[in-house]
C-alpha cells in the first residue's frame, strides 16, 4: 500500500530466499529495498556477497548497495543513521521501504535503537598498542574470556572488536552485549517483520547449491581482485565470508574441491549462527517457513499493511 506508515523486514539466515522474496513482494506493494547486509556495502563484493543482480536492481530500486571502498570502516551506527535516512526518502515518494538481509545486529539496532556506548581516545591507544598485534591478541583473549565471556564468545575472532568491547568493559564495568541488552523491548517503527526459515537439510543443500553457483559465477576471480586490494588487511570488509579460503587456493595450499568445501561448511556455520541470533533477538518478527505459497504470503502481508 502506497504511503503506508509501515515498513517491512524480511530478514533470516543466508541462503533461506530472502532476495528473492522481498523482490516480489515490493514489485507487488510498490516498494523499495535497503539492504541490511553489513557486506553488501562494499564495492567490489558483489558475487561473494550475492548482491542484487543489475536486472533486480533495475525492476526495484535498491539502497546501502557499494557506498563504501574496501579500506573504509563500517559501524552499526552508521548503518542506522543511512537506514533512517533511506527508509524517510523512500516514505517521502510515498513508496514502502524494505529492509532486508541477514546482519541481525543491524537489523536490531535499527528496530530498538543502539545506544552510544563510551569511549576514550586514550584509554584506546593504550589497548592499541598492548593489544592489537599477534602477540597481544592472545593475551587480549585470555583476559576477555576471564573478564568478560559475553563478549568475548562474541568476538573472539575479531581482534578490533575485543578491544573495542575491553575499552567499554574498562569504562563501565558491564560487557557491551549487556549494555545492548538494555535497549527497549518494542521496536521503534511500525513494521511487518518476518524472519525466514527451512529445513535444516533443505537450508544446506542451498547453501551447498549456491557455492557451487557463486563459484562458476567469476567468485574466485573477484576475490583475486579484492585481495589485491588489501580486503584481509581492512578495518571491517576482511568479514566477508569466503575470501580468505579463495586466497589459500589461489596460493595452491588447498585443492578446488577442499576450498569449495570449506566454504560451503564456513557458510553454514555462519546460517547456524543466525538461526540462534533471529530466535533469540528478533521476538517481533514472524517466522515464515519456506518454501512458502507465494499468493498466501502476497494476501498475508496485504492483510497486516
Amino acid at each position: 500500500m502506497p504511503g503506508s506508515k509501515y515498513a517491512a523486514v524480511i530478514m533470516g539466515p543466508t541462503a533461506t530466499g530472502k532476495t528473492a522474496l522481498a523482490l516480489r513482494l515490493a514489485a507487488d506493494f510498490d516498494g523499495e529495498i535497503i539492504s541490511a547486509d553489513s557486506m553488501q556495502f562494499y564495492r567490489g563484493l558483489a558475487v561473494g556477497t550475492a548482491k542484487p543482480s543489475a536486472a533486480e536492481r533495475a525492476r526495484i530500486p535498491h539502497h546501502l548497495l557499494d557506498l563504501y571502498g574496501l579500506e573504509e570502516k563500517l559501524d552499526v551506527y552508521r548503518f542506522v543513521e543511512l537506514a533512517e535516512q533511506a527508509a524517510g526518502e523512500i516514505r517521502s515518494r510515498g513508496k514502502l521501504p524494505f529492509i532486508v538481509g541477514g546482519t541481525g545486529f543491524y537489523l536490531r539496532a535499527w528496530l530498538y535503537g543502539l545506544d552510544p556506548l563510551p569511549g576514550d581516545a586514550g584509554l584506546r591507544a593504550e589497548l592499541d598498542a598492548k593489544y592489537d598485534h599477534p602477540a597481544g591478541y592472545e593475551q587480549l583473549k585470555e583476559l576477555m574470556r576471564r573478564e568478560d565471556p559475553a563478549d568475548f564468545v562474541r568476538w573472539q575472532r575479531h581482534r578490533r572488536k575485543l578491544i573495542r568491547a575491553l575499552e567499554v568493559f574498562t569504562l563501565t564495568g558491564k560487557s557491551i552485549t549487556e549494555l545492548q541488552t538494555r535497549q527497549q523491548t518494542k521496536p521503534r517503527h511500525p513494521v511487518i517483520a518476518w524472519k525466514l526459515c527451512r529445513e535444516r537439510d533443505e537450508l544446506k543443500r542451498r547453501i551447498a547449491e549456491r557455492t557451487r553457483v557463486m563459484l562458476d559465477a567469476g567468485w574466485i576471480e573477484e576475490a583475486e581482485k579484492a585481495l589485491k586490494a588489501g580486503i584481509l588487511k581492512t578495518p571491517t570488509a576482511h568479514q566477508a565470508l569466503g575470501y580468505n579460503i579463495i586466497g589459500e587456493y589461489l596460493d595452491k595450499k588447498i585443492s578446488y574441491d577442499t576450498m569449495r568445501d570449506r566454504i560451503i561448511t564456513a557458510t553454514w556455520q555462519l546460517a547456524r549462527r543466525q538461526i540462534t541470533w533471529f530466535k533469540k533477538q528478533h521476538p517481533e518478527a514472524e517466522t515464515i517457513r519456506m518454501p512458502a505459497d507465494y499468493e498466501v504470503l502476497r494476501e498475508k502481508f496485504r492483510r497486516e499493511l
